[in-house]
């Protein structure tokens, strides 16, 4: 096996590199992000005009946002936006509930529990383990801080 220098490297790696035209797909991505935020505002005043308070419309939001990602995902129409939009689709909350969803539709052939089970959680479960232990932990720490002072 021969060994390369890092220019040698550098180099192999530029020419297997597929030439990206980022003139195109920055804009791209910037669009679809946006019209997934503002389809977000859009559904944040819908809510609010059908009486939904101020504190459970954001909310409402981002349940209809997860809902359509994972039905766009499951419709296998999320993975051809995101061939197109790039970062685009990745940023909102939409792109999180597509990388749960992704991998459990990938191995549901392989049962309930260890195919679609395991899966659900491998690209997202680290961040759902993490937010869940801080959030417990951040709660008995609020806890005992109201009883030592309250």
């Amino acid at each position: 096996m021969k060994k390369m220098t890092k220019e040698e490297y550098g180099q192999l790696a530029r020419e297997a590199s597929p030439a990206t035209k980022s003139w195109v797909t920055i804009p791209k991505a910037f669009l679809v992000g946006g019209l997934i935020c503002m389809a977000g505002q859009g559904l944040l005043r819908l809510y609010q005009s059908l009486g939904v308070s101020e504190e459970l419309a954001p909310a409402w939001v981002s349940v209809t946002l997860i809902f359509c990602s994972v039905l766009a995902t499951g419709l296998n129409v999320y993975d051809k936006l995101a061939k197109h939009a790039g970062a685009g689709t990745l940023v909102p909350i939409t792109g999180f509930a597509n990388s749960v969803a992704a991998p459990a539709l990938e191995f549901k052939s392989e049962g309930l529990i260890l195919g679609l089970g395991a899966k659900l959680f491998s690209i997202a479960g680290p961040v759902i383990v993490y937010g869940i232990s801080a959030s417990a932990i951040y709660g008995v720490i609020l806890f005992v801080v109201q009883k030592l002072t309250g």
